[in-house]
């Protein structure tokens, strides 16, 4: 048998695998041997690693899933505590969003990229309609690094600037220029230098950023934007002090330059509103968005701006920020249309908020049981951060929440801060079994460590 037929011929069988409704004994012990394997050989042996700090011995084969939960190959129910770093915020294979995902895969999957498509049409109409100010042109991309992207290259068109402000801690993606706004050397390190003309200030330090500014100004050096995230994600669930992005806001305007809210995870309801700088009445120049915006159905990313961005250079070369191939095709946004349809008329925003709060009160009641475990507990919504005294520690209380089936997990590479982004749609009795796991997992982790 040749080469070709060998591959036809495993096709055949993953094929034939999602299709099939039940799997015998045999196949899921293939499945899960050949998954293992797999990943080790052709997609990467760190991340099984990785992945070996909240598992048990036995690896688990994610097959099913639906509302708050991720169901394994062997029928393994997971509360999904995680939600794909923020993605399930209407839940998993939400019925109301798939069913307009089908209904546009029946009639077109992509477009001719010449045409006009209509569906991305209407969905920037619909972001402009749900986004604060006078936010209006949008521009969608595929993934949350890319849209970060975007709007740097459209900050530097728009105000001229070539510098740029960002924040320790910070996250934004692992794209070459969203790397470089970064604020972990972890990510930075390896591919030094990059683009160089960014300044790093503290977070939640308005003052950082008007001296960074005012000194590069008084150097003849110009500033393109400052880029946050209204809350910091990966670093931890930070929350700045209030009033913080008002000054931000108030910054920028005094010297002509870009503000963009990165607002991939804490957008779309996940936060208590719509979008997080919302709480603070304070609109950026470009805000990006992703992660939910596609229902945890179909990939989708993109970056909304106030229209004196959206320069005549643009108008003349609509290409020149960028021709993304899958951007903003109908399926995705058919995806995204249903996704804000079913956020407003399910008020998504604001059962995170009151979700949030319940939440935020058992894990505050754990933490006043467990202080020796337990540092901190933060969060606004459901975007919620527990802090432990050392990432050992962390590691032991996932690992504990693992085994007694919610899936949570440090923020990237820190097991010190876990997180915990549930769907909105979790019930309250779901909420009350997670917290019941972690006290369990909590009084484990105690003993483990003589706390």
């Amino acid at each position: 048998m040749t080469k070709k037929e060998n591959v036809i011929k495993d096709l055949e069988r993953v094929i034939k695998i999602i299709h099939s409704e039940e799997l015998s004994e045999e196949e899921k012990q293939q499945i899960t041997r050949e998954t293992v394997e797999y990943f080790d050989t052709y997609v990467s042996p760190g991340w099984l690693k990785y992945r070996k700090s909240v598992s048990t011995n036995a690896a688990v084969v994610e097959w099913k899933d639906y509302g708050p939960y991720c169901t394994g190959l062997y029928g393994e129910e997971f509360i999904d505590c995680l939600g794909g770093f923020g993605i399930y915020t209407c839940g998993h294979r939400n019925e109301e969003i798939i069913d307009t995902v089908k209904a546009q895969l029946d009639h077109q999957a992509l477009h001719s990229q010449e045409l006009l498509d209509p569906l991305r049409g209407y969905l920037a109409k619909a972001v402009s309609d749900i986004t604060p100010g006078d936010l209006e042109k949008c521009f969608f991309t595929n993934g949350g690094a890319e849209a970060v992207e975007m709007a740097l290259k459209l900050a530097r068109i728009a105000t001229g600037g070539r510098w740029f402000i960002s924040t320790v801690g910070a996250f934004h993606g692992k794209s070459m220029g969203a790397v470089s706004m970064g604020g972990k050397s972890t990510y930075r390190t390896p591919y030094t230098p990059m683009v160089q003309q960014v300044q790093h200030v503290e977070y939640g330090n308005a003052e950082d950023i008007n001296k960074a500014v005012r000194n590069l100004t008084a150097v003849g050096e110009s500033v393109a934007a400052v880029i946050l995230e209204p809350i910091q994600g990966e670093a931890g669930i930070i929350i700045p002090p209030a009033g913080y992005l008002k000054e931000v806001r108030e910054i920028c305007d005094n010297y002509g330059i870009a503000l963009i809210f990165d607002e991939i995870q804490t957008g779309m309801g996940r936060t208590g509103t719509m979008f997080r700088c919302e709480a603070e009445g304070v609109t950026p120049d470009i805000l990006t968005f992703g992660k939910a915006f596609g229902g945890g159905i179909m990939p989708i990313t993109g970056i909304i701006c106030r229209p004196h961005m959206w320069t005549e250079e643009l108008v003349e070369n609509p290409w020149l920020l960028g021709s993304p191939t899958f951007g903003g095709n109908p399926l995705a946004c058919s995806a995204a249309l249903a996704t804000i349809k079913y956020m407003l008329e399910n008020d998504i925003p604001k059962q995170c908020r009151e979700k949030g709060d319940y939440l935020l009160a058992g894990l505050n009641r754990l933490k006043s049981k467990f202080p020796t475990v337990i540092t901190d507990v933060r969060g606004v919504g459901l975007m919620i951060g527990l802090e432990f005294v050392k990432s050992e520690v962390g590691y032991s209380v996932a690992k504990g929440m693992f085994s007694r089936r919610v899936m949570t997990a440090g923020t990237l590479v820190n097991s010190k801060c876990i997180r915990f982004e549930p769907a909105a749609i979790i019930s309250y009795e779901d909420l009350d079994q997670v917290l019941l796991r972690m006290d369990e997992a909590l009084y484990e982790t105690k003993e483990e460590f003589g706390l």
